[in-house]
């Protein structure tokens, strides 16, 4: 029997007949629902988790075997790409695309955001839910909150001291930057903790802690203090540069809603602000199948191997209504992104 699909609200007709402007995307849905793009697809996560966490423990079983040996330190690139499948598919389970019941999706999410990676996964898909409502919207998207990087010339006007030279640079230091991202989100999850309440608090800290024990144990029963620490470092830094890598092309650059401007519609909204890369099974592998930026945007909840099979219908419908549909290749869509980066700290290298 197939699974059932999780609703997705469709735009109403308003009055005297006229459609609001998210109507643009109603024929849109019709269409992927009738080729059962929507449905998910079990079997496919399933095999996907399994070899994953067999992966996994095969990195275990190796390092514990080799032990006191600088080679043990070649384990740390395998680990932190399979780390990144892990965090991929966190990401889906927190979108719904794994199984359209949510308890099991938050328990598929517990276990390879908290439990294996560190990072909690109540905090992060609140933020990432935050940010698919309103991608690239300056008040209302937690990834364009002036932080560390800003993306717009209002945001660096209001830059001083060591966060004034950072976003001169910015678009040099991005990649180095993102070497800090993988301690950069687990400190972040600890930090959300206090703000959740009493019984996930629990649940999400006991798994947390429960990772930093297990990793501090595993590296620290394998290795010399020193030789942990570096494959702590290496593990980590690598870890980040690859989720930055996978993040980097989404929506930087792209079109960012005027906040006192003309309202978009969800077609829109999505569209206009969202990047694809083009590529093969390789890039498909390699970003997560975040490479179809828009199609996950526009279908949150459809899996992850349906996105490539939507993108043509998108991309079609896109073109009928004369919206552009930006899609690039891997290079230029982070040429695109630190270009941008780049002119946004112009005015405060001129000064």
């Amino acid at each position: 029997m197939p699974e059932a699909v999780a609703p997705v609200v469709e735009p109403q007709v308003g009055a005297a007949g006229k459609q609001p402007p998210g109507s643009e995307f109603t024929p849109l849905l019709r269409t992927v629902r009738t080729q059962g793009l929507l449905d998910r697809r079990t079997g496919w996560y399933s095999l996907g988790i399994g070899v994953n966490a067999l992966l996994l423990a095969s990195v275990v079983t190796a390092l514990v075997a080799i032990g006191d040996s600088w080679w043990a330190l070649s384990l740390a690139p395998v680990l932190a790409v399979l780390s990144a499948r892990t965090a991929f598919i966190g990401h889906d389970a927190g979108h719904g695309q794994i199984t359209a019941d949510k308890r099991t999706s938050r328990v598929i999410g517990l276990v390879h955001g908290n439990l294996l990676l560190g990072m909690s996964y109540a905090w992060w898909n609140d933020k990432h839910n935050r940010h698919h409502a309103n991608p690239n919207h300056i008040d209302k998207d937690p990834d364009v909150l002036a932080d560390v990087l800003v993306f717009t010339s209002a945001q660096a006007k209001g830059r001083a001291g060591f966060r004034r030279w950072l976003t001169r640079h910015q678009a040099w230091l991005f990649f180095p930057l993102t070497l800090l991202e993988g301690v950069a989100l687990k400190i972040s999850g600890f930090r959300d903790l206090r703000r959740q309440s009493p019984r996930e608090r629990a649940v999400e800290g006991v798994l947390l802690a429960a990772h930093v024990v297990g990793y501090a144990a595993l590296l620290l029963g394998a290795m010399p203090v020193g030789r942990a620490l570096a494959f702590a470092a290496i593990h980590q830094a690598l870890f980040g540069l690859h989720l930055g890598m996978a993040f980097a092309p989404n929506h930087k650059g792209m079109d960012m809603p005027d906040p006192d401007g003309e309202r978009w519609g969800h077609l829109r909204r999505q569209v206009l602000t969202s990047r694809n890369v083009k590529g093969g099974p390789l890039t498909d592998w390699f970003l997560g199948g975040l490479n179809y930026q828009i199609e996950h945007h526009l279908f949150p909840s459809m899996p992850r191997p349906h996105l490539r099979l939507a993108r043509p219908l998108v991309r079609q419908h896109c073109g009928q209504l004369g919206i552009p549909y930006m899609e690039t290749g891997l290079i230029d869509s982070y040429r695109q992104a630190l270009r941008h980066m780049h002119e946004v700290g112009e005015p405060l290298r001129a000064g």
